[in-house]
């Protein structure tokens, strides 16, 4: 990418990172991680325990939950409206291209709600569940954990298709749409790049890397050739078969994803392309090197993710099941 695009993209990152400041600065102030400490000091045990119990029946899991609560956050801030299905008024988020057939473990989360509301019915909201179950399952693989700030309240509609299908990255995603996407949430390259790390776990579907594993030249040839066995060239043919994102250490959260990166064995083109650029490139080689970096930077960016556009006070509604307004 030439110095001057770089350069572009720098200032609309900025100018956005000042404006979701500027909006959310009011309500980021009532989000604090006791905010539950009277009301249900049951929550966070609660909702520990239920994922806890998720991941251990299928580790993938751990990357769903995170994956939900990222796909909630870009697109009309952390307010739980991706759990909202079709309803009269209501076309779900579920439905958009990058969700469809692909965002997972709702009914993980609507397990939670129900343990949570028997404790303390009508408190705690979805949007802090998904906030909370993401930590919880980077913490239960074997990744960073942190402070969830809590107190976000949830919408009572969801994004319209268009809205969604601009704010959520893809996998086929040049390094310039990747920089744009986040630059509009108020992330900077380095949240990006620490972020783009939960690919250490989860799987990716073959309609997703097709094209990389067949057509791009910056891929191991023996990499490539063991995801072509089980996802076909054919555009009609295995498109839902799966493959893990980090093919050493698919089930635990380390820094081998960087490691892959190095090695031209990233699975998505989103993710290879980090190496394309210096800036991003020298962040992958450092974190490579320093899974402690990418450990704190990545908790950081998530810590900072949560602060997206929040409901507060009396916006929105606390939804007594998280898949449809009270």
């Amino acid at each position: 990418m030439s110095s001057a695009r770089v350069s572009s993209f720098t200032q609309a990152l900025l100018l956005a990172s000042l404006l979701l400041f500027m909006t959310a600065m009011s309500c980021e102030a009532h989000l604090t991680p006791k905010y539950y400490a009277k009301s249900c000091p049951q929550a966070l045990s609660t909702i520990r325990a239920a994922v806890r119990r998720a991941v251990e029946r299928e580790r993938r899991m751990a990357a769903s939950l995170i994956r939900l609560h990222f796909h909630d956050c870009f697109v009309q801030g952390c307010d739980a409206s991706l759990l909202l299905k079709d309803a009269e008024g209501i076309v779900s988020e579920q439905n958009a291209p990058q969700n469809f057939r692909s965002a997972r473990g709702y009914e993980v989360i609507d397990s939670i709600k129900w343990a949570v509301e028997k404790v303390c019915p009508g408190v705690v909201s979805c949007a802090d569940i998904l906030a909370v179950a993401a930590r919880d399952s980077s913490e239960y693989v074997g990744g960073p954990t942190w402070k969830v700030k809590l107190g976000r309240r949830d919408s009572t509609t969801a994004a319209n298709k268009d809205l969604v299908q601009r704010d959520l990255p893809v996998a086929f995603d040049n390094l310039d749409e990747l920089i744009s996407s986040f630059a509009r949430q108020g992330l900077s390259i380095k949240d990006m790049v620490a972020l783009s790390g939960s690919h250490t776990i989860g799987q990716a579907q073959c309609a997703t890397f097709r094209n990389r594993i067949y057509n791009e030249p910056n891929i191991d040839h023996g990499f490539a050739a063991l995801r072509r066995r089980r996802c076909p060239s054919s555009q009609v043919l295995g498109n839902s078969t799966l493959a893990p994102l980090d093919l050493v250490t698919p089930n635990s959260f380390d820094n081998n994803y960087y490691k892959n990166l190095l090695q031209k064995k990233g699975l998505l083109h989103s993710d290879q392309v980090l190496l394309s650029h210096g800036p991003t490139g020298d962040m992958v080689k450092y974190y490579s090197k320093n899974q402690a970096a990418f450990f704190a930077d990545f908790a950081a960016a998530m810590v900072k993710m949560g602060d997206i556009a929040p409901l507060t006070g009396s916006a929105g509604e606390v939804r007594r099941t998280c898949s449809a307004i009270n």
